[in-house]
C-alpha cells in the first residue's frame, strides 16, 4: 500500500523539476503523503499527539547540528578534550558560561554535546534538556521499515533498477552534479556554450547546483539529454581538468529520489519527538538480513556516501545524528559497523572530491572522542591498527624501493585527505585509561606495533647528499614529509603518554621499538671500522661524513625509542649505544653544517627543513628528541669514547689534534655549533625524566627565556610554545608568577613584562632560541651577558653519568685548545662565542663539583692558567667580568686565591682614593660659586629690587588691560585682522616660497567626499535634489571638504599628477588603489587619498577706522594660477556633490562650494579649522566694492538677523517648546491679533533661557570659526575654558553679541514684527511635519554589546530575508545604524545602475553616501567600505582578557568591548578618516588579485 500510495503521486508532485513550485510542492507532500502517514503512526491528529509528547518531557541529549559558520562553545576546565562543544542555547543555560571557554566557529557537521556525560567533567546538562519521559509509538515497527527501505533504495539507485510498481514514461532529465575542481565561472560557462542558455539562467543552474549537489539542466527525451550530456563534458574539459559529472536520469527517479530525501527530513524531525522512535529506527537500520552477508541498511548508505550528491549527504548525515548518536547504546553499535568498514569509507573519501565535512568519515569524532566508546573499539575492534592499517594502504604509492615513504611529485589534495586518518588515530589516543585489562594491553600493543610499522617507513626517508660544484637545478619537494611529521607530533606523544600508565606495557613498547631501531639502522653496514685516537683515547667506528653521505633529517623511530627511554625508570636492557646514538648525532652535524654555509648548493628546501626541525612546532618530536638521544649516549658510554664519536661526526678530530693554520670560517662555525651540543647535553635538564621537574617548571622556563627578548602579546607567547593533544600549552597555570601583564592603550595589544626576580634563569644559550632571536637577546640584554648561568637542576639518578664528559680527559683537550688559540691571539682560529661557550661550559663543570662530582680541579690547572692570561686579551675586555666570576669560585681557584685577592685589594684602595680627590674638588669649586652669588647681591641691591618692582608693575599693567580689551570680529569695533609673513615648503622640491596673491599658488592636498555624519533621519533615502542651494534640516547627506596638511608648489602637484597617470597607463595589469580618470591621487608624503588641491591665498588687512580710503579702493589682482587652482577646486566640489560631469559653467558651482563649506564648519566643531575659505569670499566679476564700514555693519545685521530666527528655530522644536509652548504661543499670538494686546508666556523663564543657551552653542562656535578665517581676528583667549559659561560669554562677546541674546528682540523689534510673525507661522507650520530640534543630536556609532556572545547569539538566530533554506549565512552588523545584512551571498545582491551589488556595498550607499562600517560578527572583524572598489579590514573593537584583538575567532578567548578602541572607531568616522585608512590599508597590502568589495 505504501509504495502504490507513492507511485501514484509523487511523480505528478515533483513533476516540474526544471522551475519547481516548492511551495506548492510541499503542500501537496503534506496532504497527500506525510498527513496520512503521521495520522496512521500516531493514532490521532498528529498536533495533538506532540502537543501531549512536549507535556511528557524532553531529551536529555540536545543533538543540535552545527551548520558552517555557526558558533560553537567549549569549556577548557570542563570539556574532556575540545571536541566537545555546545550550541549557543545550551552554553547560555549552563553553569559553563561562567568557566574558562573558548569560542569557534564551526566547519559544519557536529553536533551540541549538550547531556553526553561521558563528554564533560562536571556540568553535563543544561537546565533546558533535564530527564523526562516519553511513550511507545506501536505502528512505528510496522513503518519505519518501509520507509528506510524505500529511502535506501531511491538512493542508492543503478542504472538497471526498475521502479516498483509504475511504469517508464519517455521523460528524462539532463543532471549535472557538484565538484570542487571546477569553478563557478567555468560551470556557468560550459552551460552557456553547452546549452544555449541565458547568463542569468546560468548562474540560476550554477547557484542550484552548489547549494544542493545536482540540478536538472535540461528535459526532454533520452536522446536530447544524451546529447545535452556529451556537450556539456566536452565544453567543461581541458587539459588540466576532467569533465564535469553529468548523468541522465529518468523523470520519475528523479521524483523518487527527491521525495526521499524529504522522507529522511521527516524521519529527522521524528527523531526529536520520542527516545522509543530513535531506538526503533536504529533497530531497523542496523538489522541485517538471516542467512545473507549483504550489510545493513545504514551500513549500505554509509558505503554509498561518496556517490551521494550534497544534499543527500546532508539529509543522511543529519539523520544519524538525531538518532544514533542520541542513543548511547545505538552509538556504539553503529561505531562498530563504522569501523568494519573503516578502510572502505576512507578509501573513497581519498578517491571523493568534496569536503570532509560532507563525508560519513567525519563523523569518527563524535565516536572516537568518547572515551569508554574508544575503548571499547580499541578491545573488540582493533580501532588503532585498523587505523595504522588503512594509513599504510592509502599511500603505497610514496613508497620507494627501500620501503620508505618518498613524497616527490605528491598530490596536496590527497595528501590533505590522508590526514584525516591521522586525526581519527588522535582522537582514539586523546583519553588516556586509567585502568588497564589485559584485553586492552594486548591490543594497544598491536596497534603500537602496527603504528611502529609507519614510523619504519618513515625513518631515514627522503635521504639528501651534499650538492658539490654545480647548485641544484629544482628543489625537491620537502613539504608533505614536514606536514606529516607535524600531523604526527602530537600522536607520538600520546602513544609514549599511553605507555607510560602501565609499567608492564611500557617495557614491552620500548623492546619492541627498540627492534624497530636496531633494524633500521643495521641496513646496509658493511663498511670495515677505522680507529681515532686522541688524549690516549680510541675510538672504533665505521666511518661516515655527514658532507659526503647520505643523510635524513626525518627520524621518528629513533626520536620515540628517545621518548620512551625518558620514561622507564631503568631499562635492564644491553644493546649498542653507539648505534642509536648514531643516527640523531647525524641529523644534529648536518643543522651545524647548514649553519657554517657547506650546504648552499642544495637550495631552500634543505633550509626551510632545518627551521622546521627546530621551530616550536615540530622541534618537541625531532630537535628536542635528538638531544635527549645524546644525552642518553652520555649517560651510558664511555665519556671520552662519547666526545670521540661526537669530534669525528663534526669532521673536527684533526682540528684538535694540532693547531692549523687555516682561515676557514666553516671550522669556527662548526665547533661553536659542536660546542653549544655539548652543553646542551650537560646543561638541558628541564625534561620530565632527565631531572626532577615538572611540566609546569619547563614552560615557566620557556617563557622567561622569551620575555627575556622583549614583552610579547599573550598570543605571541602562545605560539612559541609547544601544544598538547588538546590544544593547550599550560600557559595560563604559570604567567602570573614570572611575569606581569601591562593593559594596552587605545591601539596596540596588552603584553607580558617579566618580572625583575626572574632574570637570574635567564641563560645566554638557551637551546630553543633561533640564531635571530639569541641575536636579538644578545644586544637586548647586553647587560644579562655579564650574569653568570643559572645552575641547572640535579640530573636523574638514570642520567647522572652525563657530567662525567665535563671531567674527562678530551673535554678538557678541548677547552685547552680553544683558550691557547685565544691567548696566542690567533683570531682566524676563535671567536668571542666559542670564548664563551668556554666559560660557560667551565661553569657547569662548577656547579657539578658542587653537586658531588669529586674534585677534579688538579685536571682544570692548565685551563684555569691559561684564564688568567685570557684576562689581558683586548678582544675579550667585555668578558672580563665572566672571567673574574670563574676565577673565584671557592671549587676551582684554590690555587690562587691570594695572589687575586691582593690584587683586588689594591685595585680597590686606589678607586676609592680617586673617588675621594674628586669629592674634595667639587666641594671646593661649589663653596668659590656661592660667595661670587653672595658678593653680586650684596653689590647690586638696589638695581634688583628697582628690577623687581618694574616687573611687578608691568606685570599688572597687562593683566589689567588684557582683562578689559575684547576681540570683536563683526561690526564697526571689529579689531584688527593678524597678518603674518607666511613662509611654506613644497613637499615635493623642496624650496620654500612666500605665499603672496600675484605669485604662483601653494595648493594643499585634499579630498572632497559625500558624508551623512550629520544626518537626524537615518531613514531617509538619500536623492539628489534638483536644487542643491538649500539643504534639508535633517542634514541626509553633505558635501565634505578635507586636508591632510600637505603643501606643494601647483606645478610640482601637476607634474607628480601626470607622472601618476604615466605609470598607471603602464601598468595596467596591477590594481590601483586609486580612480585617476575622477582626479584621484595619493598624497606623496602621507599617502592619504586626495581628489583635489585647494589654493592658499593669504589674509588681506582692511582698516575700518580710515575714511579717506573707501572712495579710491583698488580691485585685489590674483594670479592666474591661483584662479586656476579655485576653479580646479570648485569644479570638484561641484563633481563629486552632485555626481555629475565637470561643468566649470555652471551657475550652482559657487553655492555648492558654499554649502560644502557650511557642511565642513559643521562638521569640525570644536576641533580643526576650514582650510583656504578665505579664497572663497573673491569674485573677480564683482566692480562694486563697498566701504569697509558698511561692509562690517551689513555682516552685522545680517548675522543679528540669522542668530534670531535661529533663536526662534531653538525655542519652537525644543522638547519644552514642541508641546506647551506652541499651544500656548498660538494663543497668545491670537489675542494680539485681535485685541492688539501681548500676555506673558505661562512658562518660566530660566527653562526657556536654559534652552536657548543649550541650543545655540553649536551654531556660535561655527560663526566663530567661520567669521575668524574669513575675517583673521583672534579670538579671545577665554574661548580656551572648559565651562561653558565661559565660552558662551566668550563667543558673545567674540561675535558682536549681548549676553542676554533676547535684548536683540528687543533692539530690532519694530523691524522685526512683521517678519517674525510669517517666520513663527512658517516654523509652526513646519512643527507639524517633525522639525529638527536644536541642537542637532550628535551621531554615534550603534551601542554594542559589552560580550561578545550576545553579537554571536544575535547572529545564530539571523534569517536572511531573501532566502528560505536553513544554510548558515555571513551575517554583518551596519555600525551606523544596526541593520543586519547577509553578505557575500548571491541572495542579496541587487542590481544598482546596471551592475551587480553585494549586501553591505548596496547598503552603504544609501546609508553612509558610499562609505561604511560592517562588523563581521563570526569573525570579529570590521570592514571599512568606501563606494564599490575600495574597503579594508580594521581592528573590532573586541579583545580579550589578555587586550588582543581575535579575527576569525581563531583563539577562541572570551571577547569583551573596549570603549576606547570604539570611540578610536567612532572618530575615524566623524573626522571623515575612513577613506584615508583604507587607502593607507591598500598602499600597505597590496595585492594582484584583491578583493571582490563590490560583491561583499
Amino acid at each position: 500500500m505504501f509504495l502504490e500510495c507513492l507511485a501514484k503521486h509523487v511523480p505528478n508532485i515533483y513533476s516540474a523539476e526544471m522551475d519547481p513550485l516548492l511551495e506548492k510542492q510541499e503542500e501537496m507532500v503534506q496532504a497527500a503523503i506525510l498527513y496520512p502517514l503521521e495520522c496512521y503512526l500516531f493514532g490521532e491528529d498528529p498536533d495533538i499527539f506532540l502537543e501531549k509528547l512536549q507535556q511528557s518531557g524532553t531529551s536529555q541529549l540536545c543533538g543540535k547540528v552545527f551548520k558552517g559558520g555557526e558558533t560553537t562553545y567549549s569549556c577548557r576546565d570542563c570539556a574532556v578534550d575540545p571536541t566537545c562543544v555546545l550550541c549557543i542555547d545550551c552554553f547560555q543555560n549552563s553553569i559553563h558560561k561562567n568557566h574558562r571557554y573558548k569560542m569557534h566557529s564551526s566547519t559544519g557537521g557536529g553536533f551540541c554535546d549538550c547531556g553526553d556525560t561521558e563528554a564533560w567533567k562536571a556540568g553535563p546538562l543544561c537546565t533546558k534538556h533535564e530527564p523526562g519521559a516519553s511513550e511507545i509509538m506501536e505502528h512505528s515497527r510496522r513503518v519505519f521499515p518501509s520507509v528506510i527501505k524505500y529511502i535506501v533504495d531511491m538512493l542508492i539507485w543503478e542504472e538497471e533498477k526498475e521502479l516498483p510498481l509504475e511504469e517508464k514514461v519517455d521523460s528524462y532529465y539532463c543532471v549535472l552534479f557538484n565538484d570542487e575542481h571546477h569553478s563557478y565561472d567555468h560551470v556557468i560557462y560550459s552551460l552557456q556554450r553547452a546549452l544555449g542558455c541565458e547568463l542569468g539562467e546560468a548562474q540560476l543552474h550554477t547557484t542550484a547546483i552548489d547549494k544542493e549537489g545536482r540540478r536538472a539542466v535540461k528535459a526532454g527525451h533520452y536522446a536530447s539529454c544524451q546529447e545535452a550530456k556529451e556537450e556539456i563534458k566536452r565544453h567543461s574539459e581541458n587539459v588540466s581538468q576532467r569533465p564535469l559529472h553529468v548523468e541522465v536520469l529518468h523523470a520519475d527517479v528523479m521524483a523518487h529520489q527527491k521525495f526521499a530525501l524529504r522522507l529522511g527530513s521527516w524521519l529527522n524531525k521524528l527523531m526529536s519527538y520520542s527516545s522509543d522512535f530513535r531506538q526503533i529506527f536504529c533497530q531497523v537500520c542496523l538489522k541485517e538480513e538471516a542467512g545473507s552477508e549483504k550489510p545493513c541498511f545504514i551500513s549500505k548508505l554509509m558505503l554509498w556516501d561518496a556517490k551521494l550528491h550534497k544534499g543527500a549527504r546532508k539529509v543522511l548525515h543529519e539523520l544519524i545524528f538525531s538518532s544514533f548518536f542520541m542513543e548511547m547504546e545505538y552509538k556504539k553499535l553503529f561505531a562498530v559497523e563504522f569501523v568494519k568498514y573503516y578502510k572502505a569509507l576512507q578509501k573513497e573519501y581519498i578517491s571523493d572530491d568534496h569536503d570532509r565535512v560532507l563525508s560519513v568519515t567525519a563523523l569518527s569524532v563524535q565516536m572516537f572522542t568518547v572515551p569508554t566508546l574508544a575503548r571499547h573499539l580499541i578491545e573488540e575492534q582493533n580501532v588503532i591498527t585498523t587505523i595504522t592499517e588503512t594509513l599504510l594502504e592509502v599511500l603505497p604509492e610514496y613508497l620507494d624501493k627501500n620501503d620508505k615513504f618518498n613524497f616527490q611529485g605528491y598530490s596536496q589534495d590527497k595528501l590533505n585527505r590522508v590526514y584525516a586518518v591521522i586525526y581519527d588515530l588522535r582522537y582514539v589516543l586523546v583519553s588516556k585509561p586509567t585502568v588497564w585489562t589485559d584485553r586492552l594491553r594486548e591490543r594497544f600493543l598491536e596497534g603500537f606495533v602496527s603504528f611502529l610499522r609507519i614510523l619504519t617507513c618513515m625513518q631515514g626517508m627522503e635521504e639528501i647528499k651534499r650538492q658539490i660544484g654545480q647548485h641544484i637545478e629544482v628543489d625537491p619537494d620537502w613539504e608533505a614529509a614536514i606536514a606529516i611529521q607535524m600531523q604526527l607530533k602530537n600522536i607520538l606523544l600520546m602513544f609514549q603518554e599511553w605507555c607510560a600508565c602501565d609499567e608492564e606495557l611500557l617495557l614491552r613498547s620500548y623492546r619492541e621499538c627498540h627492534k624497530a631501531v636496531m633494524r633500521c639502522s643495521t641496513n646496509g653496514r658493511s663498511r670495515e671500522k677505522t680507529v681515532f685516537h686522541l688524549c690516549g683515547h680510541t675510538l672504533e667506528s665505521r666511518p661516515y661524513r655527514v658532507s659526503a653521505d647520505p643523510v635524513s633529517i626525518h627520524l621518528p623511530l629513533s626520536r620515540t625509542l628517545a621518548g620512551l627511554h625518558v620514561r622507564l625508570s631503568k631499562t635492564g636492557e644491553e644493546f649498542q649505544v653507539e648505534l642509536l646514538v648514531e643516527y640523531p648525532l647525524r641529523c644534529l652535524v648536518l643543522v651545524a653544517q647548514v649553519a657554517a654555509e657547506m650546504w648552499r648548493r642544495n637550495g631552500l628546501s634543505l633550509i626551510s627543513q632545518v627551521f622546521y626541525y627546530q621551530d616550536v612546532k615540530c622541534r618537541e618530536e625531532m630537535y628536542d628528541k635528538d638531544i635527549i638521544m645524546l644525552q642518553i649516549g652520555a649517560s651510558l658510554m664511555d665519556p671520552n669514547q662519547f666526545l670521540l664519536l661526537i669530534l669525528q661526526r663534526y669532521e673536527l678530530a684533526d682540528a684538535f689534534k694540532k693547531i692549523k693554520p687555516t682561515k676557514d670560517q666553516q671550522y669556527n662555525v662548526l665547533i661553536e655549533e659542536m660546542l653549544q651540543i655539548l652543553i646542551y647535553v650537560v646543561g638541558e635538564r628541564y625534561v620530565p625524566g632527565i631531572s626532577n621537574v615538572t611540566k609546569e617548571d619547563v614552560i615557566m622556563r620557556e617563557i622567561i627565556h622569551l620575555l627575556c627578548i622583549e614583552p610579547m602579546a599573550h598570543s605571541a607567547i602562545t605560539k612559541s610554545l609547544p601544544e598538547n593533544e588538546n590544544n593547550e600549552t599550560g600557559l595560563e597555570n604559570v604567567i602570573d608568577k614570572v611575569a606581569t601583564f601591562k593593559k594596552p592603550g587605545v591601539s596596540g595589544h596588552g603584553v607580558y613584562e617579566l618580572k625583575d626576580e626572574c632574570l637570574k634563569e635567564f641563560n645566554m644559550f638557551f637551546y630553543h632560541y633561533t640564531k635571530t632571536q639569541h641575536s636579538k637577546v644578545s644586544s637586548v640584554r647586553f647587560t644579562l651577558k655579564a650574569l653568570p648561568p643559572p645552575p641547572p637542576p640535579d640530573f636523574s639518578p638514570a642520567f647522572s653519568n652525563v657530567v662525567r664528559i665535563l671531567n674527562c680527559d678530551v673535554m678538557m683537550h678541548i677547552l685547552r685548545t680553544l683558550l691557547q688559540r685565544a691567548v696566542e691571539l690567533e683570531t682566524h682560529l676563535w671567536t668571542e662565542a666559542m670564548i664563551q661557550m668556554v666559560w660557560l661550559a667551565l661553569a657547569l663543570f662548577y656547579f657539578s663539583l658542587c653537586k658531588g662530582m669529586g674534585s677534579s680541579a688538579l685536571n682544570a690547572v692548565n685551563v684555569l692558567m691559561l684564564l688568567e692570561k685570557l684576562k689581558r686579551v683586548p678582544q675579550l675586555e667585555a668578558q672580563k667580568d665572566t672571567v673574574n666570576w670563574i676565577l673565584q669560585l671557592p671549587e676551582i681557584s684554590l690555587f690562587s686565591y691570594c695572589k687575586t685577592q691582593s690584587t683586588q685589594d689594591k685595585e680597590k684602595a686606589e678607586r676609592k682614593r680617586k673617588a675621594e680627590a674628586a669629592r674634595l674638588h667639587r666641594q671646593k669649586i661649589m663653596a668659590q660659586m656661592s660667595a661670587l652669588q653672595r658678593n653680586f647681591i650684596e653689590t647690586h641691591k638696589l638695581l634688583i629690587q628697582m628690577v623687581i618692582l618694574y616687573l611687578c608693575h608691568f606685570w599688572s599693567y597687562s593683566i589689567s588691560s588684557a582683562v578689559d580689551y575684547s576681540r570683536i570680529v563683526l561690526g564697526p569695533k571689529r579689531g584688527p585682522s593678524v597678518i603674518e609673513k607666511e613662509v611654506l615648503t613644497c613637499i615635493l622640491c623642496q624650496e620654500e616660497q612666500e605665499v603672496k596673491l600675484e605669485s604662483a599658488a601653494m595648493v594643499l592636498s585634499a579630498c572632497v567626499q559625500k558624508s551623512t555624519a550629520l544626518t537626524q533621519d537615518r531613514s531617509r533615502i538619500l536623492e539628489l535634489s534638483g536644487d542643491p542651494l538649500f539643504m534639508h534640516p535633517d542634514l541626509p547627506c553633505g558635501t565634505h571638504t578635507g586636508s591632510c596638511g600637505h603643501v606643494m608648489h601647483a606645478a610640482c602637484w601637476q607634474k607628480y599628477f601626470e607622472a601618476m597617470q604615466l605609470n598607471f597607463r603602464q601598468r595596467l595589469h596591477v590594481e590601483q588603489i586609486f580612480d585617476l580618470e575622477n582626479g584621484e591621487y595619493l598624497c606623496p608624503l602621507c599617502k592619504s587619498l586626495c581628489n583635489t588641491v585647494i589654493p592658499i591665498i593669504p589674509l588681506q588687512a582692511q582698516k575700518i577706522n580710515s575714511f579717506q580710503q573707501q572712495g579710491n579702493r583698488e580691485l585685489t589682482k590674483y594670479s592666474s594660477s591661483i584662479k586656476e587652482m579655485l576653479i580646479l577646486f570648485a569644479t570638484t566640489i561641484y563633481r563629486v556633490g552632485l555626481k555629475v560631469a565637470p561643468n566649470e559653467a555652471d551657475s550652482r558651482i559657487p553655492m555648492m562650494t558654499w554649502s560644502t563649506c557650511a557642511f565642513t564648519i559643521q562638521c569640525i566643531g570644536k576641533v580643526g579649522a576650514v582650510l583656504s575659505f578665505p579664497s572663497l569670499y573673491w569674485e573677480d566679476a564683482v566692480d562694486l566694492q563697498p566701504s569697509s564700514v558698511s561692509s562690517a555693519y551689513n555682516h552685522l545685521y545680517l548675522f543679528h538677523l540669522t542668530t534670531l530666527a535661529h533663536i526662534v528655530q531653538i525655542v519652537i522644536s525644543s522638547a519644552t517648546g514642541r508641546c506647551v509652548f506652541m499651544l500656548q504661543f498660538l494663543n497668545i499670538l491670537a489675542q494680539f491679533l485681535k485685541n492688539n494686546v501681548l500676555t506673558p508666556l505661562d512658562i518660566p523663564g530660566w527653562l526657556v533661557w536654559d534652552c536657548v543657551k543649550t541650543g545655540i552653542m553649536p551654531y556660535l562656535r561655527c560663526a566663530a570659526l567661520f567669521f575668524h578665517y574669513l575675517l583673521g581676528v583672534s579670538p579671545p583667549e577665554e574661548l580656551l575654558q572648559v565651562s561653558e559659561e565661559g565660552q558662551f560669554k566668550a563667543l558673545c562677546s567674540y561675535l558682536s553679541l549681548p549676553t542676554n541674546l533676547f535684548l536683540l528682540f528687543h533692539e530690532y523689534w519694530d523691524t522685526l514684527f512683521i517678519l517674525l510673525i510669517a517666520l513663527i507661522f512658517i516654523i509652526l507650520i513646519i512643527v507639524l511635519f517633525h522639525l529638527p530640534r536644536y541642537p542637532r543630536k550628535r551621531n554615534r556609532l550603534i551601542d554594542l554589546p559589552e560580550d561578545y556572545s550576545c553579537l554571536l547569539n544575535q547572529a545564530s538566530q539571523f534569517k536572511c530575508p531573501r532566502s528560505s533554506d536553513d544554510e548558515q549565512k555571513h551575517p554583518v552588523l551596519c555600525l551606523f545604524c544596526g541593520a543586519m545584512l547577509c553578505s557575500q551571498n548571491t541572495c542579496c545582491q541587487e542590481l544598482v545602475n546596471g551592475e551587480e551589488l553585494g549586501a553591505c556595498t548596496s547598503h552603504a550607499l544609501q546609508c553612509g553616501a558610499g562609505v561604511c562600517v560592517f562588523l563581521k560578527i563570526r569573525e570579529c572583524k570590521v570592514v571599512l567600505i568606501e563606494g564599490k572598489t575600495r574597503g579594508c579590514l580594521y581592528p573590532a573593537p573586541y579583545l580579550d582578557e589578555y587586550g588582543e584583538t581575535d579575527p576569525g575567532l581563531k583563539r577562541g578567548n572570551p571577547l569583551h568591548l573596549c570603549w576606547e578602541r570604539y570611540r578610536k572607531l567612532h572618530l575615524l568616522w566623524q573626522q571623515h578618516c575612513i577613506i584615508e585608512e583604507i587607502a593607507r590599508s591598500q598602499e600597505t597590502n597590496q595585492i594582484f588579485f584583491g578583493f571582490n568589495w563590490q560583491l561583499l
